[in-house]
């Protein structure tokens, strides 16, 4: 058994390797079906067009060969980084603001602990280029700045892209376009997106809401991370992928699918709960087990499970709730 995963993260001592050598087996031949067809795709000019095809295909997953590629495509990260030739790296070249890049350097070590790539001893040590990429994104959106959380989403394109600039492109389109304001200081896309989610459950497992009102527990203490770090460390990393996959095509509503369908799918495991720390704890427990770690059903299970879910509908909860809490001030 290795310990260590494709992508440099050590398994935990009680990895079930059993389990996952069962779910491996049957997705590896999901794996080589899709990427048979990802490569007749893309075989004629290396690019992908937005369709109902390609979003069937990305849904059903994009083979890691041609991640990097697909996501720079139809995330627009692309088009900016063909349009501004050279910017990267002037932005490392230029003027640094002294606290922002200590902020970032604070952070390095604390960066993925779990993964071999990302150790001082490791060749090449991706800490490097995590840096750059953070510090760059800094100068380049000063709104934001640097703020936790970051870190770990760049090391997950690292990992993927291979590619520091890609990188420093594709977390630009996430935080500047495809995540309404999760990172800015007051954080107030992130703090509406969870009103927006504990509505959601209303809606859709009126139960768990109830049970969370009843004993007073505040949706961001129990899904804060999942939006902040776009379920990574929540989620196995090949289910993460996959997310991403839908994230970089379809936008900031996939995240409410996945939190909706893990909710959904555990609703009589935490209706058991019957106090504050056991409603947290329950909420820590759903996202293991083979539900997260069956990416491929998981992902089926995410565009049936919550039924309906309009970009229309999220953009109007998204106005009541910022309304909410701008009033509350």
């Amino acid at each position: 058994f290795c310990r260590v995963d494709p992508y440099g993260f050590e398994r935990p001592e009680d990895f079930d390797y059993a389990s996952y050598e069962a779910f491996f087996s049957r997705y590896l031949v999901v794996l080589t079906r899709r990427a048979i067809k990802w490569s007749k795709l893309l075989k004629r000019k290396n690019s992908v067009q937005k369709s109902v095809k390609v979003k069937r295909y990305i849904r059903k997953g994009i083979p890691n060969e041609h991640r990097a590629l697909v996501w720079m495509i139809v995330s627009g990260a692309q088009t900016n980084m063909e349009q501004n030739p050279g910017y990267y790296h002037r932005l490392l070249e230029g003027e640094k603001n002294y606290e922002l890049v200590e902020a970032i350097k604070t952070d390095m070590n604390r960066t993925f602990p779990d993964n071999v790539k990302f150790r001082k001893t490791a060749d090449p040590c991706l800490q490097h280029t995590l840096y750059n990429v953070l510090v760059a994104y800094g100068h380049h959106n000063k709104a934001v700045g640097y703020c936790q959380g970051m870190n770990f989403i760049a090391g997950y394109l690292i990992l993927i892209t291979k590619n520091e600039e890609e990188s420093f492109w594709l977390l630009d389109a996430l935080i500047g376009r495809i995540l309404p304001d999760y990172y800015s200081p007051a954080m107030l896309g992130l703090k509406t997106d969870q009103e927006v989610l504990a509505e959601l459950v209303k809606m859709k497992v009126p139960a768990v809401a109830e049970l969370m009102e009843r004993h007073g527990v505040m949706w961001t203490l129990v899904v804060s991370r999942w939006f902040i770090c776009l379920f990574i460390d929540i989620l196995p990393v090949e289910t993460v992928l996959r997310i991403w996959d839908c994230l970089f095509y379809e936008g900031s509503k996939i995240i409410f699918r996945v939190a909706l369908t893990l909710i959904k799918q555990h609703q009589a495991f935490i209706l058991e709960a019957t106090n504050f720390p056991d409603i947290c704890d329950k909420f820590k427990q759903i996202t293991k087990g083979p539900l997260a770690t069956e990416c491929h059903s998981f992902m089926q299970k995410i565009f049936t499970d919550p039924g309906s879910l309009s970009m229309a509908t999220i953009n109007k909860l998204r106005e009541t709730c910022r309304e909410k809490l701008l009033s509350q001030g």
